[in-house]
């Protein structure tokens, strides 16, 4: 079953758009917040959808922990001394 968004569920201004692919998989939209998420199943799109806006729309993130970083196979300090240049490709 979807999860209510951080906002008000029954605000009128939410809008979602669900569609079902042609390979099986299902498609949720938030039309406000411009939104996709997909999942095997309505109810997991509508789901991954909820993960998604409140990831964006709430405080569904966090600061990376060392741990996570090196998760990753960046070492930490290295990862803070970088700077916020973008790499070459990214440019």
């Amino acid at each position: 079953m979807a999860r209510a968004d951080p906002g008000d569920v029954d605000a009128p201004e939410r809008e979602i758009r669900l569609l079902k692919n042609p390979d099986g998989q299902w498609t949720a939209r938030d039309l406000r917040l411009g939104v996709t998420a997909q999942g095997d199943s309505r109810s997991a799109a509508l789901d991954a959808l909820d993960d998604v806006v409140e990831a964006v729309a709430g405080d569904g993130g966090h600061p990376p922990t060392d741990e996570e970083i090196r998760d990753l196979g960046v070492d930490p300090e290295t990862g803070r001394t970088q700077g916020d240049e973008l790499p070459d490709v990214l440019q």
